[in-house]
């Protein structure tokens, strides 16, 4: 039968359990950070934020909550005040996902009272994995996202364990500050709603007005400040609303938010990820099935930490399963899903197997990264930037990229198109060159078949867009499934040069 740990689980972990978590964070940090500098930026929301974040400082208002994460780009504002390095952005948003690891791994290996070597490998299987490498090494309210989520699955396991008013709020505390930083804290909040119903304890009765207020406030506080400085009060519902029912099809033709594929996340797990994290969840659901078969229910006490991790990942893979589908999709899963793969394995396995296996797997990790970030370096928008500077161009337009952006001087300025009918009027107003950029195979907006057929004046590799896991990051935006997403990216990797400069005048 499962049964809940004893309370000294929350107790402080040994010295040496520090220093084994503490160097994999150091590991994964290192990784996290190996050739940046050379990366660039990744993708186009994360050059979005970034010039959202110093248009703040210049006191433009107009995208705060266009992203849905307007604490997020206020919480940067005061970086952009000292520095428009895009590199420091991304250092910092990556040191941010590794603190966020350590704070999952602390607390998970606390709860089921893990050894050092076991601490170690649940910190840097996650830490390893594709998917968070990938999302560590951006500019968006991932990596604050995940340190947020790790903290709300923290405070609802107290609340479950120890029932109280004042844990029901902290709970709400952290919903509300999530949803401050990234609109897919709304995904979080039906799993709270059915978790509560499940426990069955009348807790929340007794203080669903103070748990409404707390969460109602940064609507109140936003709302307000949108209001100060122009902006309608509802501005940030109204981009709840078109995210859920767009006005009209995107660029690349999608239109509408639901696609159900169940099999979307489980094969990108297959092909892309650790073996270790489906084995994990398949095992860890055979485990909690023993459990109900012999007597435990969630309403009967509080939750053992294996099925309480397997019921939010079950949730989330199976609610974002519904919708148009990224990988991104499985952030808010990926830290339970590993955590799942060491909790299940160290019942099943002996002792001195589970870390050896952990090592295989984490190494697995390591060479998909190699593989598919690392070989892809350099990025070579830096090069575009250095000619175009060199022939003194101080106007160009890019074809629906943004990567461009952070390599360009302060008086140098990037107009993206996503139509190549538009470069009649760019070239009256003076644009000097355009810049057919490979992304536009990512993103699905075909309209440059004429501007293709012309001879550049300059080309350059780019094996950055050519990435599989580009594509499928993709996929929500252009709503092709995960075949024709891979289709696509198989045949944008037979252009050489998907990077063409092309002269407007």
């Amino acid at each position: 039968m499962m049964s809940p740990r004893p309370a000294t689980n929350n107790a402080t972990p040994p010295p040496s359990h520090r220093w084994w978590l503490l160097a994999a964070l150091l590991a994964v940090a290192v990784l996290r950070l190996w050739r940046l500098p050379e990366a660039g930026a990744p993708d186009y929301d994360s050059v979005r934020n970034w010039q959202a974040v110093q248009a703040l400082t210049h006191g433009d208002f107009s995208r705060l909550f266009m992203p849905g994460c307007p604490a997020f780009l206020l919480s940067y504002a005061a970086v952009a005040l000292f520095t428009r390095s895009f590199l420091v952005f991304q250092t910092i948003n990556a040191l941010l996902g590794v603190a966020a690891l350590g704070f999952f791994a602390a607390w998970v290996s606390r709860q089921a009272r893990l050894t050092g070597p076991e601490t170690a490998g649940l910190t840097l299987l996650a830490g390893t994995g594709l998917l968070l490498t990938f999302a560590g090494r951006d500019f968006t309210p991932n990596s604050i996202s995940l340190l947020l989520c790790a903290g709300l699955l923290r405070s609802h396991f107290v609340r479950l364990e120890r029932p109280s008013p004042a844990a029901l709020v902290r709970v709400a505390a952290w919903q509300a500050l999530g949803l401050s930083f990234s609109y897919k804290f709304l995904f979080t909040l039906p799993i709270l709603l059915v978790l509560e119903l499940l426990q069955a304890d009348g807790l929340w009765r007794r203080v669903w007005v103070r748990v409404l207020a707390v969460l109602a406030a940064p609507y109140l506080l936003f709302g307000a400040l949108g209001v100060a400085v122009g902006l309608p009060w509802y501005r940030w519902l109204a981009f709840y609303v078109r995210t859920v029912v767009p006005a009209a099809a995107n660029v690349a033709g999608r239109q509408g938010t639901i696609k159900p594929d169940f099999l979307y996340y489980l094969r990108y797990l297959a092909e892309f990820e650790s073996p270790l994290l489906l084995a994990g969840l398949a095992l860890a659901a055979w485990l909690a099935w023993r459990g109900w078969r012999n007597g435990w229910r969630p309403a009967a006490g509080p939750w053992p930490l294996l099925p309480y991790l397997l019921f939010w990942t079950v949730c989330l893979l199976a609610g974002m399963s519904l919708l148009l589908k990224a990988p991104r999709g499985l952030l808010f899963a990926y830290l339970p899903l590993a955590a799942l793969a060491v909790l299940a394995g160290r019942r099943v396995l002996p002792g001195w197997a589970l870390p050896g296996l952990l090592g295989v797997a984490v190494a697995l990790n390591v060479w998909h990264i190699q593989r598919i970030i690392y070989n892809s370096l350099p990025t070579p928008y830096a090069q575009v930037a250095a000619w175009l500077r060199q022939h003194g161009a101080h106007r160009v337009a890019s074809t629906v990229g943004l990567g461009l952006a952070p390599f360009l001087r302060k008086n140098e300025t990037l107009t993206v198109i996503n139509d190549e009918k538009a470069l009649a009027h760019l070239r009256a107003q003076g644009y000097d060159y355009v810049l057919l950029d490979g992304y536009w195979r990512v993103a699905g907006v075909a309209h440059f078949d004429s501007l293709r057929r012309q001879a550049p004046v300059a080309a350059w590799p780019a094996p950055q867009l050519q990435q599989p896991l580009l594509f499928l990051e993709h996929s929500e935006y252009t709503g092709l499934g995960y075949a024709e997403t891979l289709a696509a990216g198989t045949a944008a990797a037979a252009d050489s040069l998907p990077l063409r400069l092309y002269r407007l005048r």
